[in-house]
């Protein structure tokens, strides 16, 4: 079932891990799939390949979401490209992870730039076109982090917390314009990013879910899916964490 037919999805941070998932499982939802990367075009390229090979349409992107200008500039290339977007995914992130007495400046800014104020920058300039359209749907990859807190991740955790406030905000600006805004929380999902844990690490995480496993790109992509769809036409300013019952908030 192609949910998304006719749409244009823009992904954020889309080149690998959680972005490259949620990529392609709009692309088979039936969308054309604008993904953007921050430096690594060739990783870009092999997702635009993976689902191009499958019979979808995507195109690559670079920008650095932390930068006002660089967002502006992005939608305006997408919509030369595609000529409309119709699902926003504010996915990319970075992470600098340390205990707050340590922290530098440049590492609470560089993870605040780019996690929070990047998607408040995509937001604005794709929720002026949604507006036109009176249609839309905003999903922002938030974290069970922004929900819980982190030792060592003060400004990971503060950026995801933004970005839920910044989610449910922006769903009561735009209701009444068709356009809806949700925020994802994933818990421990197997990327990258986890990927670089000790197993010790790892067993401790995994012993903290109900369900008692990691979660999967895929299972991210399911649930972002979902909220892009008309299956969630009566969902707005939502937090859906999809963390196998670390949380039950």
């Amino acid at each position: 079932m192609e949910r998304l037919s006719g749409r244009v999805a823009l992904v954020t941070g889309g080149s690998r891990g959680i972005g490259a998932a949620v990529a392609k499982r709009l692309a088979a939802e039936g969308a054309s799939v604008a993904i953007n990367y921050a430096g690594r075009a060739d990783a870009a390229a092999e997702v635009v390949a993976a689902i191009e090979a499958a019979g979808g349409t995507a195109a690559a992107f670079q920008a650095d979401v932390s930068e006002a200008a660089a967002c502006a500039a992005l939608v305006d290339d997408v919509v030369s490209r595609f000529g409309r977007i119709d699902v926003l995914v504010n996915n990319a992130g970075i992470t600098r992870d340390g205990l707050l007495v340590r922290m530098s400046d440049h590492d609470w800014r560089a993870v605040i730039d780019t996690n929070l104020s990047g998607a408040f920058y995509l937001s604005r300039a794709v929720g002026k076109l949604m507006m036109k359209q009176r249609s839309g749907s905003i999903v922002n990859m938030a974290s069970v982090v922004g929900m819980m807190g982190n030792a060592g991740q003060a400004n990971y955790a503060a950026a995801k917390a933004g970005l839920i406030g910044l989610t449910k905000s922006v769903a009561r600006e735009l209701a009444g314009r068709g356009v809806r805004a949700n925020a994802v929380a994933p818990g421990f999902i197997a990327t990258d990013m986890t990927g670089a844990l000790s197993e010790t690490a790892r067993e401790a995480a995994t012993s903290s879910i109900a369900m008692g496993r990691l979660g999967t790109p895929e299972d991210i992509a399911a649930t972002v899916a979902f909220l892009a769809s008309d299956d969630a036409a009566y969902i707005t300013g939502q937090v859906i964490a999809v963390d196998g019952g670390m949380t039950f908030a």
